[in-house]
């Protein structure tokens, strides 16, 4: 009796031990087959959709067909950065942008504490954007008397010598140089946040509200600090004109940035109003400028800035004509979803304005260190 009792009872063991292990097995399976959904699902949440698969506030361009991200996980949203996309070089055009004027404002800043020569960076810039167009006027200026061949060779040598900042080394603490900074500062908070806008609006509605005004307040500070250094240089002498622009564009920005907060004023049916009040924005400093002229035309210093200036404006311009009309897309929908569309131009534009910008407040500030009695 004994015998089949424990017979029984090891039998009840091995089919309980049995009927665990096939338990074992099924829970293995469910979490293999669990893991493997999330990693379809991982796959799913990362893949790029077409433009009519996209949720109503991603639909900003409908000439763009292809390529675009839509509410991934932010990690990956994050490190998109590094992969291809239709916003790709949207990113990295301002990305680029931000570390030029980066450099150029450590350079400064490093010139200002440097008593060694200028490095060959500071030498180029300043000999080939400066110096020769100002070679050139001036010696259209000396064409009728051959008395002004020296001040010609004298000016150029200035010029070529001259640091990053186009300022005597030994009378730089003479010139406030904080309004050049405040320009740098706007045009790398513009670039960056523009940047940041293009990676991460496609997370969520919520992050794609924030981000869009983020990148609208970017703009009107850069274009607000733009107005800083040049109006500070060129009215040194003239503080009440001087406070008097100053003040007028900072309201001005500040009023187009409580505008541009509101949320209807982000969809892409009011693309021509934020591009119109931006240029509005821009060209209020034509006032400036005129006043400017009027009082220094004589100074060839000033005339090779407000040439650069001229050519600042005409890029932004150009710019948003392609950022309002889409083209090239336009034309060819699908053919310009990675590379050529109408936005990425609109960023080379917008980078190369700002640098036009950069050599004309170089040689205004060049221009008042030698002009500081007033």
């Amino acid at each position: 009796m004994s015998r089949r009792a424990s017979g029984r009872r090891n039998g009840r063991v091995d089919s309980e031990d049995a009927t665990k292990g096939r338990k074992g097995e099924r829970i293995e399976r469910v979490d293999s087959a669990d893991a493997t959904k999330e990693k379809m699902n991982s796959r799913e949440k990362r893949r790029l959709l077409k433009y009519e698969e996209l949720p109503e506030f991603l639909k900003d361009n409908e000439f763009i067909l292809d390529y675009y991200r839509c509410e991934w996980p932010l990690k990956d949203t994050f490190l998109s950065v590094f992969s291809l996309h239709n916003e790709t070089l949207n990113i990295w055009t301002h990305l680029g942008g931000f570390v030029i004027f980066a450099a150029m404002a450590v350079l400064s800043l490093m010139e200002n504490t440097n008593d060694d020569d200028e490095g060959s960076i500071s030498s180029f810039f300043r000999t080939n954007v400066v110096a020769t167009p100002l070679m050139t006027i001036l010696s259209l200026h000396s064409t009728n008397s051959s008395k002004n061949s020296a001040p010609t060779d004298s000016h150029y040598i200035h010029y070529s010598r001259s640091s990053l900042l186009g300022i005597n080394r030994a009378d730089s603490e003479l010139l406030p140089r904080w309004p050049w900074f405040v320009f740098l500062s706007g045009a790398m908070c513009c670039l960056v946040f523009s940047s940041l806008s293009h990676l991460l609006a496609c997370h969520s509605k919520r992050l794609n509200l924030f981000f869009w005004r983020l990148d609208y307040t970017g703009i009107s500070i850069m274009i607000v600090c733009s107005f800083f250094a040049p109006v500070y240089y060129v009215f040194y002498c003239q503080p009440i004109w001087q406070l008097l622009y100053l003040t007028s564009i900072t309201i001005f920005g500040i009023l187009s940035i409580i505008t541009l907060l509101a949320p209807a004023l982000s969809s892409p049916r009011f693309r021509k109003f934020r591009a119109s009040l931006f240029l509005t924005m821009g060209f209020s400093g034509v006032i400036p400028a005129i006043h400017a002229a009027t009082l220094h035309w004589a100074h060839s210093q000033m005339l090779i800035a407000l040439g650069y200036e001229v050519f600042m404006g005409m890029l932004y311009a150009i710019g948003a004509g392609f950022y309002v009309s889409r083209i090239p897309e336009r034309w060819k929908p699908g053919c310009f979803d990675l590379a050529g569309h109408s936005h990425q131009i609109f960023h080379v534009f917008v980078v190369g304005g700002a640098l036009a910008h950069s050599v004309a407040t170089l040689i205004m500030m060049n221009w008042r260190q030698g002009s500081l009695t007033c």
